[in-house]
């Protein structure tokens, strides 16, 4: 079996070979798939439940029957209930994190992943055969090849495989959209074509006949997939661990370029806010794989090598500190998976809790020296706190053994303060207490930690009222979002024999690669007559449309979801537009064949520009990123 798509037109393959599209394998038995199905099942009884609940809060608003409202009310209760129940098994396929990570991971912390939205089938025959013959007056059974091509690449995009072919699809997919929007979709009608897309987090159906949506969705899809691939990655190897820290950055650039660019996102998994969040979520994540990276040689139990793995832990903990907080805010709150904000208050705790091992180990087995840089040692742990402890100084801490051995076990018993909490909140997880690597984990580190403050003397503690500060956090290594770049994968618009031909209303731009869009008509005229009967080159575009688009808001109809924000927004601008349209008059800015207007088939607001599938070249006859020396610390 390949993972190829036989070419239109090339001869039949072999009867026991099966041919897809490259980077797509829906026969695929894995546990990925698997989840999608049951995401998929998931999703259709929400659906249905959803339309229940909608048919009985209408019956509850019109009926004045006493009896019958009993009756509903009841019937509501039961499939709320029912919704309860559905969402909570969407949820634990959200946290079913160990089919997503590694299987030659031995002892690493999950990783979070996003999965995919799923979407029902669209048919684009009909509606694209009746367009293109109304509007480009061409014979459409000339392009069944075309449409069934579209259609395929998108039946594939809903099972993209876990690897840079399948995030190749998705993005030509995406850029595919680009061609299909100026083509088809133009800003003063509505096409007929329904797009209907789950919500990731509550399985709510979204559906809106705006290509916005398609194009959000598909880029939802790329920022999930570039997760999945980050958890799949092996973290107990550098090249490993650089890719899993390359994906999740790029997972965090797509999801913030969703939140700019698709402003009036519909869908409660693509609101600004959520995307926010996710954003921030894979940024920790590529920022723990950093340090996993730095600590896998091991830590070296040396004065500075200590000093700075102490910091970069603390910035792990930090960053997670700030993904929990983001979690737990509204309107973020009543949608984000329980367990997803746990594991994040679990790793802010367990981290914070190394940085504090990581210092107490240099305060109980490293004493300042003849030989040592008593400078340099001053100078770096300066850099350490925020403030020193009442009655300490830096030099104090270097020279004095018993103050030293008194501040260090401060940083153990705040360490095991730190892994007792994580602990407690990894118990009050269901999902999170299955995870059985997780819990040892946990556990091994909190051993650790009671195992060196049981090593230090048994003096009278209560003598000891010193209080380990907070460790700021500190990285050599900072993450940060990587910019998608949609253009690299390159596209053959589908549709390109639409505008091969000069039509009127074409603006001619260059003759034989020479600029000619400021030229006058008769300095191109002259330019063509030169060349007699020879083959002249000349390159032409299709200017775009400049009406206002009445649709530009993505915002949808959803059976049974609240009226958002995005709804109010788009009744306002439909509201202002029907009160405030004006008639302008349209000003040709280039050299334009024929003196009519004629429909354009373009839905973006844009100069006219020699862009691909808009833009054609043609030849014509006629003119026109541990301790390893005795004691384990990692």
């Amino acid at each position: 079996m390949t993972d190829t798509l036989l070419p239109r037109g090339a001869a039949e393959p072999a009867p026991d070979r099966c041919f897809f599209r490259k980077g797509c394998n829906p026969l695929a038995e894995t546990g990925r798939s698997k989840l999608q199905n049951q995401r998929a099942i998931l999703n259709q009884q929400i659906l249905k439940a959803v339309r229940l609940r909608a048919g009985a809060e209408n019956l509850l608003r019109v009926t004045t029957n006493n009896k019958v409202r009993e009756q509903v009310l009841l019937e509501l209760s039961f499939v709320n209930s029912d919704l309860q129940i559905l969402k909570e098994e969407l949820e634990g396929l959200n946290i079913s994190v160990e089919v997503y990570q590694n299987a030659e991971e031995a002892f690493s912390i999950p990783l979070i992943p996003l999965g995919l939205k799923e979407t029902k089938e669209v048919d684009f025959t009909i509606p694209l055969k009746d367009f293109i013959l109304e509007h480009y007056s061409e014979d459409s059974s000339e392009y069944e090849d075309e449409i069934a091509d579209l259609m395929d690449l998108r039946q594939a995009c809903r099972t993209p495989s876990r690897d840079e072919a399948g995030i190749e699809m998705l993005i030509s997919y995406f850029n595919q959209l680009g061609f299909i929007e100026n083509r088809f979709f133009p800003p003063t009608r509505y096409m007929g074509i329904l797009f209907t897309w789950y919500d990731s987090f509550t399985g709510v159906p979204v559906c809106q006949q705006n290509l916005l949506l398609e194009k959000a969705s598909i880029l939802f899809n790329i920022g999930a997939l570039y997760t999945q691939i980050g958890t799949r990655c092996n973290r107990q190897t550098q090249s490993g661990l650089e890719n899993a820290v390359d994906a999740f950055q790029r997972a965090a650039g797509i999801l913030n370029y969703l939140k700019e660019t698709f402003t009036h996102t519909p869908s409660y998994d693509m609101s600004p806010a959520m995307l926010s969040v996710l954003a921030k979520m894979m940024l920790a994540q590529a920022q723990e794989c950093v340090f996993e990276q730095i600590s896998l040689p091991g830590i070296r139990n040396e004065f500075f090598t200590l000093v700075k793995m102490a910091q970069e832990v603390a910035k792990v903990g930090e960053v997670y500190m700030l993904v929990d907080t983001a979690m737990n805010q509204a309107p973020v709150k009543e949608n984000i998976p329980y367990s997803w904000s746990k594991l994040a208050q679990i790793k802010s705790d367990h981290y914070k809790a190394l940085a504090h091992y990581f210092v107490a180990t240099i305060l109980s087995d490293h004493k300042l020296r003849s030989t040592d840089d008593e400078d340099q040692q001053e100078k770096i742990w300066s850099q350490l706190y925020d403030h020193m402890p009442e009655g300490l100084t830096i030099l104090t801490i270097l020279k004095d053994k018993v103050q030293r051995k008194q501040l260090g076990k401060a940083h153990l018993r705040k360490a095991i303060v730190y892994h007792e909490e994580a602990l407690r909140a990894c118990g009050l997880c269901r999902k999170l207490r299955n995870i059985d690597i997780l819990q040892e984990i946990l556990t091994v580190a909190h051993k650790r930690s009671l195992l060196k403050y049981a090593q230090q003397e048994q003096e009278d503690d209560f003598l000891s009222l010193i209080q380990a500060p907070d460790i700021l956090p500190k990285t050599e290594h900072k993450v940060d979002m990587v910019s998608p770049q949609l253009s690299k994968v390159k596209v053959k618009d589908f549709f390109h024999r639409l505008s091969l031909g000069l039509k009127e209303g074409d603006y001619i731009i260059s003759v034989e690669g020479m600029d000619c869009k400021w030229l006058g008509v008769n300095e191109v005229l002259e330019k063509l007559k030169s060349k007699g009967e020879q083959d002249t080159e000349i390159q032409v575009i299709s200017c775009q449309d400049t009406t206002a688009s009445m649709h530009n808001k993505s915002a949808t109809y959803s059976v049974g979801m609240q009226k958002t924000y995005s709804l109010i927004c788009l009744a306002m601008e439909e509201d202002k537009i029907d009160h405030s349209k004006k008639t302008t008059t349209s000003k040709v800015p280039f050299l334009s064949w024929g003196t009519k207007n004629r429909q354009k088939a373009a839905s973006t607001l844009c100069l006219p520009s020699a862009i691909a599938g808009s833009s054609q070249t043609k030849k014509l006859t006629s003119p026109f990123t541990l301790l390893n020396t005795e004691n384990l610390l990692y």
